[in-house]
């Protein structure tokens, strides 16, 4: 799991992931959130079951069907 830090670069905050830089921020509210946000995600993630596969949220896309049976976009 990858520990979250935030340091200050100019006038710019940098988030880093372990040693890695993540995403850069302008205020240093945001890039906490963004860090607070990151650690939870993964903290739920790592707690499912290793195999269980999760269902989406939005039902597999479908080609488009037209009323002519005509090919629109190649």
């Amino acid at each position: 799991m990858s520990r979250y830090s935030i340091q200050k670069k100019g006038g710019e905050y940098v988030v880093l992931a372990d040693d890695q830089s993540i995403l850069t921020f302008t205020s240093r509210r945001k890039a906490a959130k963004f860090a607070a946000e990151a650690s939870e995600l993964l903290s739920v993630q790592s707690a499912l079951p290793a195999g269980e596969a999760r269902e989406g949220d939005q039902s597999p896309v479908k080609g488009a069907k037209f009323l002519d049976d005509e090919v629109r976009f190649p």
